[in-house]
């Protein structure tokens, strides 16, 4: 195998890696932001914004992720990089929820794996 093979096959790794971190964030925020009294306190309102807005981000990065060549580079970055950001913010507001460890690992984890896909982009 050449190594333009393994960067190509590391490439597709990482890219479906993130596609399912991504997807399984969007459910544990659907899950969160569904759990969340909807005349709670402002922190469970903040929860409950935060968790649809992630799993809206995340299943649109998981959509652009999924078209295969149909969107350019720059615009995969953006997408990656902005589910990123959004799961980090997230994941930091569930961390003063009880009870969103699980939801706040799920952030983190698509974090990580979006960090490892952008690595292959540059």
């Amino acid at each position: 195998m050449t190594t333009s093979q393994q960067e190509l096959f590391r490439f597709l790794e990482d890219r479906f890696a993130c596609a399912q971190a991504c997807t399984e964030c969007a459910r544990a925020c659907a899950l969160r932001a569904s759990l969340v009294d909807p005349d709670g306190t402002e922190n469970q309102e903040l929860v409950r914004r935060k968790g649809i807005m992630c799993a809206e981000v995340c299943d649109a990065t998981c959509r652009v992720l999924s078209e295969q060549n149909q969107v350019d580079e720059t615009s995969i970055r953006v997408q990656v990089e902005w589910c990123r950001t959004v799961c980090l913010e997230a994941a930091h507001v569930f961390d003063r929820q009880p009870g969103a460890e699980d939801s706040a690992a799920a952030c983190r984890a698509c974090a990580r794996a979006c960090t490892d896909f952008l690595a292959t982009l540059r």
